[in-house]
């Protein structure tokens, strides 16, 4: 599984009380988080849940946080009221719990309640992470995001730690999302939800991306959100807006009919495939949004020559999706065909966060030899498609 897209709006007809109030340490400016990037974009970093050591993923689009079941288990979480939660893919089942302690770095919280809910669409199943942190323990607090050094750490609002574009920011109304705004093809579209939990770029609601009139979307994409995979059409733009910035040559998904970004009334969502290109200051209470250009932010997005989404089996590689207009496309791929060989040779050992190979987005006008695992062959031409 590839471009992970996670967040929830969580919503049950009763929930636990919301007694866990969190505390914000005098040196929590210090403490910064060393974090890796999960090979979907996310953010993963230590901390601990009552007392146990606990592997978590940072994912501001979700309102609040969430325990795998199996960890939940372990330490001791006992499931209370069931409810539903809006997810990527589909709405999801999820129990409510009480906790006793939880420690970030400088932020602890004593009580308060947590979301239990299956993780294993995260790929890899539920050891791929324990505890996926929202909305309802970062809203005390100022975050900053170094993509670059790798780290992030939890500061008082209102603090300005470094300089750059100053965006707006808020929570949305009724929860602990974060929204701002942007402006593509001359129009403002927003509520746009800053979703740190979502490995792709920029996501748009359909009737959002039509208001642009920038036409008909080149090719098509999928992704997994805990809800199931999701089918989008993509588009590279030239130019996205924000006030005192603009981003060159990004990826746009647009979400089909009825897509989550339809679901919980936003315009679309930002994910780390967009805000890793930055520093990152996001502070709802004071207001703000903070991006300064890192090492990445010019770095062109990956665009694929061959049109084959592809997830790494073993030694396999398997056709999770055929891109539309795609020379895969044309030349009758099908998904969950599988390849056993490239050019004569073993199939590469990992897969990008977008679901492609070195190979797969390689110069225009080589002919790949892929031999399939039933043991059949193929040529397949590269070429610019998007």
């Amino acid at each position: 599984m590839f471009a992970l897209a996670l967040a929830l709006s969580l919503a049950a007809p009763q929930t636990p009380p919301e007694t866990g109030v969190p505390v914000l340490a005098a040196d929590s400016e210090a403490r910064w988080v060393p974090f890796e990037l999960t090979r979907h974009n996310q953010i993963r970093f230590a901390m601990t849940l009552n007392g146990r050591p606990a592997t978590a993923i940072l994912d501001t689009g979700m309102t609040d946080s969430v325990a795998s079941p199996a960890f939940a288990a372990s330490v001791g979480l006992k499931p209370g009221v069931a409810g539903t939660a809006e997810a990527i893919g589909g709405r999801v089942a999820i129990r409510w719990a009480a906790t006793k302690a939880l420690t970030l770095a400088g932020l602890s919280r004593s009580g308060g309640r947590i979301a239990i809910a299956d993780l294993a669409a995260l790929g890899g199943g539920d050891a791929s992470a324990d505890l996926l942190i929202g909305g309802d323990l970062l809203a005390c607090c100022a975050l900053d995001i170094d993509y670059d050094a790798r780290r992030f750490r939890l500061l008082p609002s209102g603090r300005l730690p470094f300089r750059g574009a100053t965006l707006p920011l808020r929570a949305a109304e009724g929860n602990n999302a974060w929204v701002t705004e942007l402006s593509l093809g001359g129009r403002r579209l927003r509520p746009i939800l800053i979703d740190t939990g979502d490995g792709a770029a920029v996501t748009l609601a359909r009737n959002a991306w039509s208001a642009t009139g920038l036409g008909q979307p080149a090719t098509t994409t999928i992704a997994y959100g805990l809800g199931g995979p999701v089918v989008s059409q993509v588009a590279i733009v030239p130019e996205l807006a924000f006030p005192g910035l603009a981003a060159r040559d990004v990826e746009i998904r647009i979400e089909g009919e009825g897509g989550f970004s339809t679901r919980t009334g936003s315009a679309g969502r930002i994910g780390t495939g967009f805000l890793q290109g930055y520093r990152v200051l996001l502070d709802p209470r004071a207001g703000r949004l903070l991006l300064a250009p890192g090492a990445r932010a010019a770095a062109p997005p990956l665009r694929s020559t061959s049109g084959l989404l592809l997830g790494y089996e073993g030694d396999r590689l398997r056709v999770l999706h055929v891109m539309a207009n795609s020379p895969a496309a044309t030349g009758g791929w099908k998904q969950g065909e599988t390849i056993c060989q490239v050019d004569g040779a073993a199939v590469p050992a990992s897969v990008s966060a977008n679901g492609l190979t070195a190979w797969s987005v390689g110069a225009p006008g080589r002919v790949m030899k892929l031999g399939l695992c039933d043991g059949s062959e193929r040529d397949l031409t590269l070429r610019n498609f998007y």
